[in-house]
């Protein structure tokens, strides 16, 4: 047994263990065990999967309110032990470790990383990609990754999501799942077979919680976007790669690949073109699903590979300057301001990684600032493709980050012509030097009482013992929650008095449009809706759903100009 990860949700228990590859005649099945009162009791048996060697059980009516240690069992000796913790409902405050980019020319393991992290005790593992880069050899590559990180892995729910170098791909657009033919993949699809991808998706993502629409795509690939919550926080898991339109021969080639732009006259949008997919419309439609559904949940965040901006200007050398990459999310540029409205919608904040560049942004969607925060992790091991942000006028933007020690905050235009405010950022001083590269990971507190976010950056060798100085320049950043919709009201509908239930759920929509404005868990007995343009509207309410009170022709006007409204919840 080489280690094991594990999710719970909703009444399920999923678990995957990883085996070393067995010899001919070795036992294809392992056990799983819980002790509960001083006794190992086998609560259920599973064949081990070739390729891959890997097993995985599902445990239904989990009861999450108390630790449970486990192990998973093979043959007569071998296993591998751990704790599934209960959920931490009752906390105050969650802490999510945000981590990418694990390079594979670093072998041997991370203790610096795993004391820092043991020392924090975070509360979820969120591994956002990139988890090995031995592109034709995944289950060796994942083996590796296992045995660097299993003595944090064991004792808490984990998140690994597979990005382009899990498949073995440079990037990857997976268009709907389609074969790709061209070298750098930049024409859309998967490169290796199909078997292939699906193994690699089955070891990293079976454990999670079930596909919320399991349907392959094409070739019978495999899908994973699902929710998960822990806490209270309730975290959206996105495919943001799977459903991506790829930019050869649908757009003009403007540098020396499909996917990089170097030709300073071109017009950002001449390359958003109608057609063009980033989540695509399955996910849409769950991110629709998931905003009205608050059951468990506090506060909503979305969970992705990588960023919905090009928040960097040089890639793979100093002195390399790249105008646009077509590999991040900000392009396609109209599916970009969908899927950040998506977000907006309930004031989730995104966590992402992939860019080898830590950075904190608030993304403009019509104007600066209207959008969510995101916060891209550092790359665990940054061997592979440096990246820095240094504009090329090498001045702040417009409202800089008061007091920071970063040169080069405020508002700009990435490459892609998205508008994004610069919060923080962390350039590798030198990376040929380890100690100096910025490698690291991101923690995120989820501090639902004053409701909220706190991101910190912690550098690979630094000593958590030293606080807050030992992060990287320009964290740690704390932001409110409802800052994650950052759009300015200009009238109120009237101030809601909520009656037979606190914090409730709810819902404004436009009646001339159609459009859910937000959909939000309110803490207290009391809330006024904001709205952003004059006209009349809808509200709905409910405990976990907006589905127990509605009210049409609601007028919107100033923020005193009604008398309150009882809202009975009972």
């Amino acid at each position: 047994m080489a280690f094991a990860l594990y999710t719970h949700d909703a009444g399920v228990l999923k678990v995957t263990g990883q085996l070393f590859p067995l010899k001919p005649g070795e036992p294809r099945e392992a056990r799983l065990e819980f002790e509960r009162n001083g006794k190992w009791t086998e609560a259920a048996r599973s064949p081990v999967l070739f390729p891959g060697w890997s097993v995985h059980f599902r445990i239904e009516n989990w009861d999450d309110t108390e630790d449970v240690p486990y192990r998973i069992r093979h043959g007569e000796t071998a296993e591998f032990v751990g704790l599934v913790r209960r959920d931490p409902r009752d906390k105050d405050v969650i802490v999510v470790a945000n981590m990418s980019c694990n390079s594979s020319r670093t072998t041997g393991l991370r203790p610096e990383i795993l004391d820092n992290l043991k020392a924090q005790n975070p509360d979820l593992l969120f591994f956002a990609g990139d988890q090995t880069y031995r592109h034709t050899e995944h289950t060796a590559g994942w083996i590796e990754f296992g045995l660097q990180f299993r003595d944090i892995i064991r004792d808490r729910p984990t998140i690994t999501i597979p990005d382009d170098h899990d498949v073995g791909h440079p990037n990857l657009w997976g268009e709907n799942g389609k074969r790709s033919t061209l070298s750098g993949n930049a024409d859309g699809g998967y490169f290796y077979p199909v078997e292939y991808v699906n193994l690699v998706q089955r070891q990293q993502t079976w454990h999670l919680p079930d596909p919320v629409d399991p349907a392959p795509v094409e070739r019978d690939i495999s899908v994973y976007f699902t929710r998960l919550r822990v806490g209270g926080i309730d975290f959206a898991i996105l495919e943001d790669r799977k459903f991506k339109s790829g930019p050869a021969g649908k757009i003009p080639q403007m540098g020396p690949r499909p996917d990089h732009i170097n030709d300073p006259s071109y017009d950002p949008k001449s390359i958003d073109l109608p057609g063009l997919v980033l989540l695509g419309e399955r996910q849409h439609t769950f991110l629709r699903q998931w905003s009205d559904d608050w059951t468990g949940a506090a506060v909503k965040a979305v969970l992705s590979q990588t960023a919905f901006c090009g928040a960097v200007h040089m890639h793979g050398k100093r002195n390399d300057r790249l105008l646009a990459d077509l590999d991040c999310n900000g392009w396609p540029q109209s599916a970009r301001q969908r899927a950040l409205a998506d977000l907006r919608r309930v004031q989730a904040v995104h966590l992402c990684g992939d860019q080898h560049l830590a950075v904190v942004v608030k993304h403009g969607i019509a104007d600066f600032g209207d959008g969510p925060y995101a916060f891209t992790s550092p790359a665990l091991v940054n061997t592979i493709y440096g990246r820095w942000w240094h504009p090329l006028d090498e001045k702040p933007g417009p409202n800089p980050v008061s007091d920071s020690p970063l040169p080069w905050t405020g508002e700009f235009l990435d490459g892609l012509g998205n508008k994004i405010t610069m919060l923080a950022y962390a350039n590798p001083p030198d990376i040929a030097d380890e100690r100096q590269r910025a490698d690291g990971y991101g923690i995120v507190r989820f501090d639902k009482r004053n409701r909220r976010i706190t991101f910190e950056c912690w550098p690979r060798f630094s000593d958590v013992q030293e606080g807050d100085k030992a992060q990287f320049p320009g964290w740690p950043l704390t932001i409110e929650m409802a800052a994650n919709d950052g759009r300015p009201p200009v009238a109120w509908l009237p101030d809601l008095v909520f009656e037979g239930a606190k914090d409730p759920v709810v819902q404004v929509i436009e009646q001339k449009s159609g459009e859910v404005l937000y959909t939000r868990r309110v803490p207290g007995d009391r809330f006024q809706p904001p709205v952003f343009a004059a006209g009349q509207y809808t509200v709905k309410v409910g405990r976990d759903r907006p589905d127990r009170f509605s009210r049409s022709d609601l007028t919107a006007g100033p923020r005193d100009g009604a008398k309150p409204m009882i809202v009975d919840l009972g």
